[in-house]
């Protein structure tokens, strides 16, 4: 049950959904996820660090950039399910409409060199 129940905890913040709706379209850096977000670097950073520990994104190192993308090849099936079930519960929200257009235009090349 330990396992649920960290993964519902994570599911508990809205950021921390948003991040992973976000991850749906492409990875991202931490940069555009605070870009998008409009919240504190380290505050993105924590919010990651809770979804990576429980296996729902993996980062990657691409030269300078980390980049954070869905883990999209768990074996754990709990995480399977919702990283195919939350596309379809939130599609309609308005803020993650929001977020997902934002993400068209972010350019880590600009919002991460200043």
């Amino acid at each position: 049950m330990k396992e649920i129940t960290d993964i519902f905890k994570a599911l508990s913040d809205k950021n921390r959904l948003r991040i992973l709706m976000m991850l749906t379209r492409r990875p991202l850096c931490v940069c555009e996820i605070q870009n998008v977000l409009s919240i504190t670097v380290s505050t993105v950073s924590k919010h990651l660090s809770i979804l990576r520990d429980i296996g729902l994104i993996i980062d990657e190192k691409d030269g300078k950039w980390v980049n954070y993308r869905l883990n999209t090849f768990s074996e754990n099936p709990y995480l399977q399910q919702v990283l195919i079930m939350l596309p379809m519960w939130l599609c309609n929200d308005e803020l993650i409409k929001s977020d997902l257009k934002k993400i068209e235009s972010v350019d880590r090349n600009v919002i991460c060199s200043t």
